[in-house]
C-alpha cells in the first residue's frame, strides 16, 4: 500500500470522526440547536456512528483513526510478525515500518484538526453567542 492512499485513507477518516463527533455534542450543547437538551444518549448515539463512518471510510488502512491504536499495532507486531497495520496480506498490507506508522500518525493528527475546525465552523454562529464558555470547551474536550 502506497504512502499517500495510507494518508489519505486514515486522513479522511479521522476527519469524518471528529467532524461527527464534535458535530453531535455542539448540537447538543450550544445554544439556538434543534438538538439543544437531547442528552448524553443522543451523544453517545452520535458518536457510535461517527467511529462506523469513519472507520468505514478508513478500512483500507484498518481504520485506526488514533495514534494509540497504530501503537497497539506497533507492539502486536513486535511479538507476532505476522500483524501488518492494516490486517491485510500481499499487496494490499500496510507493513510496520518508521516511515508508514510516521503517516498514520500524522494524517491521524491532521485529520482530527481538519475535522475540529469543520465543525467549528459548521457551528461557528453559536460559537459566537454568549454562551457559558465551559460549554464551548465541552464540545471539543471530554
Amino acid at each position: 500500500m502506497d504512502a499517500w492512499s495510507i494518508f489519505a485513507s486514515e486522513f479522511v477518516g479521522t476527519a469524518l470522526l471528529i467532524v461527527l463527533g464534535a458535530g453531535v455534542v455542539a448540537n447538543n450543547l450550544l445554544p439556538k440547536n434543534k438538538g439543544r437538551g437531547t442528552g448524553w444518549l443522543m451523544i453517545n448515539f452520535g458518536w457510535g456512528l461517527a467511529v462506523f463512518v469513519g472507520v468505514y471510510a478508513a478500512w483500507k488502512t484498518g481504520g485506526h483513526l488514533n495514534p494509540a491504536v497504530t501503537v497497539a499495532k506497533v507492539v502486536m507486531h513486535m511479538y507476532d510478525p505476522e500483524v501488518t497495520l492494516n490486517g491485510l496480506e500481499g499487496a494490499a498490507a500496510a507493513d510496520v515500518t518508521g516511515a508508514n506508522v510516521a503517516i498514520y500518525i500524522i494524517a491521524q493528527l491532521v485529520g482530527a484538526f481538519v475535522g475540529a475546525v469543520l465543525a467549528w465552523l459548521a457551528y461557528k454562529k453559536q460559537f459566537d453567542q454568549d454562551a457559558d464558555p465551559a460549554l464551548k470547551l465541552g464540545v471539543f474536550a471530554t
